[in-house]
């Protein structure tokens, strides 16, 4: 049933441990030994502590370098550059089959440097030494030592029965069982194990003692060994696992098939199909194009499209002409679905950046390209324009130039609701009317208490920054836009601007910096910059800066010699800018609102510069909260108080998962500006599109889990 080669990992593993056991009084070198891995291997070391800044490891977290989710060529080059170093004869494994992984999310057995305490690391190599000294030699004291660590170590914060667990089990696989959540399920519900000894076994906690850890390994070893089972060890258990649980799993989607095709939105009676799109680089061909009834996209120096049969050829193409490092994934579907899948009669929404909507329309012509244009937008439809204006764009926009929205039927339902409301502004007005809203406005449409709105507002007063972190879809960015409009009294879009961060954002962004125009450079100012400018003109009034993924940015390289400017008792402090002889400040009128989701613990932590100038405030899913509960019942579909309820159980199993916790839990906001006659359609839509891609993502290596909470999510819609 078994082969030996599958297994031949073990040895491996066995000796790399004992190699690194003698690093536990020299980790420095250790650390410099991780870094020239890396190096060597030509991949990007993960983030390991605050900054990327290492300066201290345990052994867990090195075996998890090799032990999460990569490729296999990227874990085998890891693995041969340790070997190299710490000297290792064994041979690299050819098989990696039942050893469990780590969530990429949560792959260090330690927090970063500012959040761990002092002993953290010290009691895991403790821990990794005592077990090392159990498996070889298991006596009542190495056994009592050995609990001693395990009972410290798997109650630290972000630790749990399957991290600790696995970890035991890749150093001594004949010795520790892995109680992940396939052996979990396997030896408890999978009924593949006899009820008399399943029932002879402690319950699993989320964390579970040693003394209860050490009872069911004893006791399922002595059944292994027993021979009872075609099953001899715990290598062949937990491979066994994970195979009947795939076995399972393939089960269960051949049985979901009909339903899963229920579920899948359908074109409406005409086919009419729904697409958001800009106008060139923020809206600046939109008034060409409005007048001209056409929509265009660039790309032209590729040609005719028609001449393309595929996305891979256009993709090619756009590598051969334009750029040969980019992947040119989105630009490719763009072009094609321009050309191949858009018809005539599809609805057109024209976006402007990514928080507003500024015009609708219908496709009325098939793609043709115009060679006499002047510039790169040669590719055309034709469309009669039926709503020009500003609105507000309900969340944000994609950042894409053309996405077929149809299926997102609940988006769809706001645009034209939005875009059809006779309250818009009009381009050509010479004064912007902006309705009113109030403290009242914002406790009605936000699930908060009085009291939290209070010190939020107390919070932004005081410090000028803050930050509202949470769980995914708990309003973050929803309740940033209306906070501000509460503070000013009105939705005033003039007087809040939103950007997000990302890993290539700059302070040429954000600032001020050089770029190329038609006869070489010019000094070009950043939208930080121009808002501070709009303000310091209006000293009357509060302007509110809002910046989405605060975290994912580079911060010090973003906010420059701002960092001090930002502070309260900094603001009109002039300082010069690095670009020009300028002295700039950060007026007392603009506050500033930053987003991260707690979620994000891959990313860098936020410079504790930074950190000090900013005040942190929780926003948590509002399920329970009275204003919620009244929503919920104001639906009045039995559906949506089920979908709701599994809901509250889901982010239960979230928060009690190690590798997850309750910054992973799924947020109010995803069930939010529902009409009162909700349709199961539009729930089922959440499910799908929404919820289901997101436990995907939490546990993309535990498909057994993911399907339990689909099919859970899925039957609450009865």
């Amino acid at each position: 049933m078994f082969s030996k080669e599958q297994f031949d990992w073990v040895d491996f593993y066995k000796e790399f441990a004992q190699k690194l056991l003698k690093y536990k009084v020299n980790r420095k070198e250790l650390v410099s030994i991780v870094e020239s891995v890396y190096k060597d291997s030509a991949i990007n070391m993960p983030t390991l502590e605050i900054d990327n800044k290492l300066v201290d490891i345990d052994p867990f977290t090195i075996f998890g370098l090799f032990n999460k989710g990569i490729t296999k060529d990227n874990r085998l080059k890891i693995m041969s550059n340790f070997a190299k170093r710490l000297n290792i004869q064994t041979k690299l494994p050819t098989s990696f089959d039942s050893i469990p992984v780590l969530n990429n999310q949560n792959a260090t057995f330690y927090y970063f440097a500012n959040l761990r305490a002092e002993n953290d690391i010290d009691e895991l190599w403790c821990l990794f030494e005592s077990a090392l000294n159990y498996a070889n030699n298991a006596t009542a004291d190495n056994r009592k030592i050995l609990s001693y660590y395990f009972d410290i170590v798997i109650n630290k914060k972000g630790n749990g029965n399957s991290k600790i667990t696995m970890g035991l089990y890749w150093i001594a696989p004949n010795t520790f069982l892995n109680l992940d959540s396939r052996n979990e399920w396997y030896i408890y519900e999978s009924g593949k194990l006899p009820v008399e000894l399943v029932n002879t076994l402690p319950k699993v906690e989320p964390k579970i003692s040693s003394q209860k850890y050490f009872a069911i390994v004893e006791r399922l070893k002595e059944y292994l060994i027993a021979g009872k089972s075609e099953l001899k060890d715990f290598n062949e258990l937990s491979f066994e696992a994970w195979r009947y649980s795939e076995e399972i799993n393939q089960q269960r989607k051949q049985e979901q098939m009909i339903e899963d095709r229920r579920h899948n939105l359908e074109e409406d009676e005409n086919g009419i199909h729904y697409w958001i799109y800009s106008p060139g680089d923020n809206a600046s061909k939109w008034k060409e194009f409005y007048n001209k009834g056409v929509m265009g996209i660039g790309w032209g120096q590729i040609g005719n499209l028609t001449n393309f049969n595929s996305k891979e050829e256009i993709k090619q193409t756009l590598k051969d002409k334009i750029d040969a490092n980019s992947s040119h994934k989105n630009s490719s579907l763009c072009l094609w679905q321009f050309t191949n899948e858009m018809k005539p009669g599809d609805i057109i929404f024209v976006k402007k950046g990514m928080h507003q909507v500024i015009g609708k329309g219908i496709v009325e012509s098939d793609y043709y390209f115009d060679e006499s244009v002047s510039d790169d937008y040669k590719n055309f439809r034709k469309v009669k324009w039926t709503n020009n204006g500003i609105w507000e764009h309900p969340g944000q926009a994609t950042l894409k130039t053309l996405t077929d929205i149809t299926q997102y039927t609940d988006y769809v339902k706001k645009l034209l609701e939005i875009v059809n409301d006779n309250d818009i502004l009009e381009e050509d007005e010479k004064e912007q009317k902006y309705s009113a809203y109030t403290k009242d406005d914002f406790l009605s449409d936000v699930y908060m208490t009085n009291e939290s709105y209070n010190n939020l507002v107390r919070l932004l007063e005081n410090k000028k920054n803050i930050i509202l972190q949470g769980a995914p879809g708990v309003g973050k960015t929803y309740i940033a836009k209306r906070l501000a409009y509460s503070i000013i009294g009105e939705k005033n879009i003039e007087r809040v601007n939103m950007v997000q961060f990302h890993q290539s954002y700059s302070y040429e962004d954000f600032i001020m910096g050089f770029r190329p125009n038609s006869t070489g450079f010019e000094l070009k100012t950043g939208v930080f910059y121009n808002f501070c400018k709009e303000a310091e003109k209006d000293e009357e009034n509060n302007y509110f800066f809002i910046i989405d993924e605060i975290n994912r940015g580079n911060l010090s390289k973003i906010f420059g010699e701002l960092f001090m400017l930002i502070e309260n008792d900094k603001r009109n402090t002039s300082i010069q800018l690095i670009y020009n002889n300028e002295k700039f400040s950060v007026p007392k009128n603009v506050y500033i609102i930053g987003m991260m989701n707690t979620a994000d613990r891959s990313l860098a932590m936020l410079d504790y510069a930074l950190r000090r100038r900013f005040a942190f405030f929780d926003i948590v899913p509002g399920f329970d909260t009275e204003g919620f509960k009244a929503y919920k019942d104001s639906i009045g579909n039995p559906n949506f108080s089920n979908l709701i309820n599994c809901v509250k159980r889901l982010n239960e199993v979230i928060a009690n998962d190690e590798t997850l916790g309750n910054g992973f839990c799924i947020g109010h906001s995803y069930f939010c500006n529902l009409s009162k006659n909700v349709s199961d359609k539009e729930l089922i839509d959440i499910i799908e599109f929404e919820l289901i891609p997101l436990i995907k993502e939490y546990w993309f290596d535990e498909q057994f889990k993911v399907n339990e909470w689909t099919f859970n999510l899925r039957s609450s819609i009865k």
